[in-house]
């Protein structure tokens, strides 16, 4: 064990000895900077790869393409998975993914936002592991990114869709870096942009603040405090239910911490999981983060994730823990620099005991399917669905089953299937766990007998189905009769509507898109329309199917 791993801060130590401390500093440049690049790589692959596989939903990763997609053309981010004229702002006040918007205006596609996630995780390391080198020297350092890049928490959020949090990851690193230094402005700035991450960050900047205050200088913590509170009283109070259609926070209702101290004690120690979550957030550092006042600003994530009464909160699966590991990780890197620095003895072994839960979660948690064969192959269904979604043309609007929505913001207008209100196009995996609960599962019986009343089924495999809407014929319009110039008798000039797609006629017959044929024909008591020569087969830009011009020359 390097005994530079247990020293306090070298910088007095290194002036005394006539270096540059800001030499130290770039020396741990390659470092910081080559771990993120590393880790930066393995998520986004991770990430690629399991969106490529179609696991990723329009919930959420579809929501949050069609408001970046609205961001990038101008427009309010409304984001039609989430219902008719759903705003994304009315759901949780996240503006700050108005940054993606130019990068999807060029490269638009799922691609981009969970690049964009992998690398903004990625950037944590950077200040946390300079600190570490900093203050501990290099193995401090390569233990601080490797605990940090390896951490469950981090793995959770980029192998689960896209989510805004990934903003807040590399802010909070920089916010807390600077605060252990007591570089105090530098900590307030840095805080400062998680305002426009989530409206619940609010009260994390307030903590933090109350920690500059503590800390450091009162002129610059208590305002810091202030305004984080009066932001997220802002933003929960006003701003979201002004966006939001119900004009209410929604997530207000799941805060359940009862009406008396001891409901809310209840709330936030029972059941047992939420202690279960307290353990895997400490134990990648060995628990030393419980020696730094840091860890302090871990308190408001799990405050309101703990009171809510929605049992996904409550554990360690999704993204909710990924704001949580720069902050213990500071916290250790906080101890590690001298705040109630333990022995040589204890740390060693605080580190031994972190590396080993990092090495056990990683073989639990998604980051080690990286390394399985079945992560890079495609199955038949992969191959099928991709086949089908190729099959729907651009710019239309369908109704996609969860795990197809994703793979068609980028080019058409989705709502979620059981949502859609007579949509173009629908296109629906029956196979599909994530859509079972929604209120259009019988779609799922009905399509495996017959057509949906108005839709054709133009392609079925593996229990995936695509449905076009089938256009009424119109009527034939009423014969004009007029008096002839030569003559007193009425002449008729009947015309023959175009047809773009397949209908049906009044009969129940079916006329053809291409050459205006019918499966039936029609009774003999029906006139017969004048013949009119077609012109040659154009293709319409809209509808991208051949269509006959049957206008008179």
């Amino acid at each position: 064990m390097n005994p530079a791993f247990t020293r306090p801060f070298p910088q007095a130590a290194k002036r005394s000895a006539g270096q540059d401390p800001s030499a130290w500093g770039a020396r741990s440049g390659p470092l910081a900077e080559g771990a993120a690049s590393f880790f930066g790589v393995l998520h986004m692959t991770l990430s690629v790869l399991h969106d490529r596989q179609l696991h990723s939903g329009g919930f959420d990763l579809g929501i949050f393409e069609q408001a970046i997609k609205a961001y990038s053309r101008g427009r309010a981010p409304i984001v039609p998975l989430k219902g008719p004229g759903a705003n994304i702002l009315g759901d949780h006040f996240s503006p700050i993914l108005a940054l993606l918007a130019p990068v999807y205006r060029i490269f638009p596609g799922t691609f981009t936002l969970l690049a964009a996630q992998s690398l903004l995780a990625a950037l944590s390391l950077v200040p946390l592991t300079r600190w570490a080198h900093a203050a501990c020297g290099p193995k401090a350092a390569w233990w601080t990114a490797i605990g940090l890049g390896c951490s469950w928490g981090l793995a959770e959020m980029v192998h689960f869709d896209f989510h805004e949090v990934a903003f807040a990851v590399p802010l909070l690193a920089f916010a807390l870096t600077a605060a252990g230094q007591e570089r105090w402005r530098a900590a307030a700035l840095w805080s400062l942009p998680l305002l426009l991450v989530k409206e619940d960050l609010g009260a994390t900047v307030a903590v933090l603040g109350c920690y500059i205050a503590w800390k450091g200088p009162r002129r610059t913590g208590i305002p810091l405090a202030l305004l984080g509170c009066a932001a997220s009283a802002l933003e929960v109070l006003v701003l979201i239910p002004a966006a939001n259609s119900n004009h209410t926070f929604s997530y207000a209702s799941q805060i359940s911490a009862g009406h008396s101290p001891w409901a809310a004690a209840a709330a936030l120690l029972w059941p047992p999981v939420k202690w279960l979550t307290c353990l895997m957030v400490l134990a990648p550092t060995g628990f030393l983060a419980l020696r730094s006042p840091l860890l302090l600003l871990a308190a408001p994530t799990l405050a309101w994730r703990f009171t809510a009464d929605n049992p996904a909160y409550w554990g360690t699966h999704y993204h909710y823990s990924a704001v949580l590991m720069p902050i213990v990780f500071a916290a250790a890197v906080h101890t590690l620099a001298g705040h109630r620095r333990p022995s040589a003895r204890t740390v060693r072994a605080a580190a031994a005991l972190g590396l080993a839960f990092t090495a056990a979660t990683v073989a639990v948690y998604p980051l080690h399917e990286v390394l399985l064969p079945k992560t890079w192959a495609l199955t038949a269904h992969d191959t099928d669905a991709r086949r089908l979604l190729d099959m729907v043309p651009d710019g239309v609007q369908i109704a996609a089953s969860n795990h197809l929505a994703a793979q068609l913001v980028a080019r058409t207008t989705v709502t979620e299937a059981c949502q859609a209100t007579a949509p173009e196009w629908v296109i629906y995996d029956t196979t599909d766990p994530t859509s079972a609960s929604c209120p259009l599962s019988r779609l799922a019986d009905t399509i495996g007998q017959h057509p949906l009343d108005g839709y054709e089924v133009l392609a079925r495999s593996d229990g995936i189905s695509l449905l076009r809407r089938i256009r009424p014929c119109p009527r034939p319009p009423a014969v004009s009769r007029a008096p002839c110039p030569d003559r007193q008798i009425m002449c008729t000039a009947p015309e023959r509507p175009a047809t773009a797609l397949p209908c049906e006629s009044a009969t129940g017959s079916r006329r053809s898109a291409t050459d205006g044929s019918t499966s039936r024909v029609a009774p003999a008591s029906r006139p017969r329309a004048a013949t009119v020569p077609a012109r040659p087969t154009v293709r319409s830009p809209d509808l991208h199917v051949p269509r006959q011009d049957h206008r008179r020359p």
